[in-house]
């Protein structure tokens, strides 16, 4: 029986010691792919690069071929893997995995979360994973869970237009709770940007803040993780606030 073809990708760019990790885990079920960016794209949200060309580079690790670096997004990576790089289309899209959690109102911003959107985009299964720390990250349940959610995806397949996002505690498996099904969460940021001069006495300013957390419970994202469940989310890319526009059928728009 033939394995099935992964692509890996993510945000914080091909060097990340989480996509490394996602690969050891999934090479033992299925053929890997990795084509990631030269340099960490976070927080680029969905962009692709269309005005410049974009660079595609051979990446060895430990004195072998690892994988395809390109000088672009997360989104570029998968639609340079889909149409130019890959011999064999992907069965499934892995992007992660991340650090940091991308949850609440960063799923919009997550180049992450935005290579998973464009595996959805182009018709393959696809799925986001986060370790929700900056530092001291362990990835290996990370990718024991994504190596073992793999087969159920390929078997049971997703909604069209849909894929998951996939949050993990940054704590040992035993203190893992368990799996929540969630909604995004209304976590948000309290921005600011604190102004600074430069050694040409140059003024630039840098984005800062902190999160704005709204406790839910684990039925959404950031609820579950802070009680140390694995939080799933099922995502779909149509952001049409369906059930506003019969209302709005009744506003009075004038041409």
């Amino acid at each position: 029986m033939k394995r099935p073809h992964i692509l890996l990708t993510n945000d914080d760019g091909i060097f990340a010691p989480g996509l490394y990790a996602l690969y050891l885990a999934i090479r033992e079920i299925a053929e890997v792919s990795v084509v990631a960016p030269v340099s960490e794209k976070s927080a680029v949200g969905h962009a692709i690069t269309i005005s410049d060309p974009l660079r595609v580079f051979e990446f060895e690790k430990n004195g072998q071929f690892f994988g395809h670096a390109v000088n672009g997004t997360p989104a570029d990576c998968v639609k340079i893997a889909y149409f130019a790089l890959l011999e064999r289309k992907p069965d499934l899209v892995i992007s992660g995995i991340n650090y940091g959690s991308n949850t609440g109102i960063n799923v919009i911003y997550s180049g992450t979360v935005s290579a998973a959107t464009e595996g959805t985009i182009l018709g393959i299964p696809s799925f986001a994973m986060s370790l929700t720390t900056f530092k001291d990250a362990a990835f290996d349940y990370a990718a024991k869970f994504a190596a073992d959610l793999v087969p159920q995806v390929l078997e049971r397949g997703l909604p069209r237009g849909v894929f998951l996002n996939i949050n993990v505690p940054n704590v040992p498996e035993a203190e893992i709770k368990g799996i929540a099904i969630t909604r995004m969460g209304a976590e948000m940021y309290n921005d600011r940007y604190d102004k600074r001069i430069d050694p040409r006495n140059h003024v630039y300013y840098w984005l800062t803040g902190s999160k704005i957390e709204i406790d839910e419970g684990i039925a959404t994202d950031d609820g579950a993780i802070r009680q140390n469940y694995v939080s799933v989310t099922p995502i779909h890319y149509d952001l049409t606030r369906h059930d506003f526009m019969n209302e709005l059928k009744q506003w009075q728009l004038k041409k």
